[in-house]
C-alpha cells in the first residue's frame, strides 16, 4: 500500500507571494511576521495569509499555502488595525524564520520540514535591507551557496 500524503496543517505564521512563488514567514508572537509581510507587499508581493496559514502538501512534493476562510484578505498592522489586502494562494518556495539571526555572510543552506515537505529556510538578517534582500531572492533566485 502506498504511503499517503499528510493532511493540511494550520500554522501560526504569515505568508506572501511574488506571482505563484511563496515565502512562509515564521516566528514567535511579536517577532514582526506581519510587519515583514507588509513591507514585502509594499515591494510588490501579494498577501497569502497573515497570523494563520494553512499548509497543504501536494502529490508533487510541494507545499500549498492558503489563508483560513475567516482571515482571507486580512492583515494586522500593529498600531493601526486590521487592513484589507488582495490575497491569493501560493506554493511555499522559501521559508524565513524571524526567531534566529543569520551571522554568516554567505550562509550554508538550511531547511525545515513542514507537513512532511522539506522547504529551504532562511534566518533573519539584521539589516535594513533585509526586506529588499528577500524581494530580490523571491524575484530572481539565489545562485550560491
Amino acid at each position: 500500500m502506498a504511503a499517503s500524503t499528510p493532511g493540511p496543517i494550520n500554522m501560526h505564521a504569515s505568508a506572501v507571494a511574488f506571482g505563484s512563488t511563496g515565502l512562509l514567514i515564521l516566528g514567535t508572537s511579536g517577532k514582526g511576521k506581519s510587519s515583514l509581510a507588509l513591507d514585502l507587499m509594499s515591494r510588490g508581493a501579494c498577501l497569502v495569509a497573515d497570523d494563520r496559514v494553512i499548509l497543504t502538501p501536494d502529490l508533487n512534493g510541494g507545499l500549498r499555502m492558503t489563508a483560513p476562510p475567516n482571515l482571507e484578505g486580512l492583515i494586522e498592522a500593529r498600531g493601526i488595525g486590521i487592513l484589507a489586502a488582495d490575497q491569493a494562494p501560493a506554493m511555499a518556495v522559501w521559508a524565513v524564520t524571524l526567531d534566529e539571526v543569520e551571522t554568516e555572510r554567505l550562509p550554508e543552506r538550511h531547511t525545515t520540514v513542514i507537513a512532511g515537505v522539506t522547504v529551504p529556510l532562511l534566518r533573519k538578517v539584521e539589516s535594513p535591507a533585509f526586506p529588499a534582500m528577500l524581494c530580490a531572492l523571491m524575484t530572481g533566485g539565489r545562485v550560491t551557496p
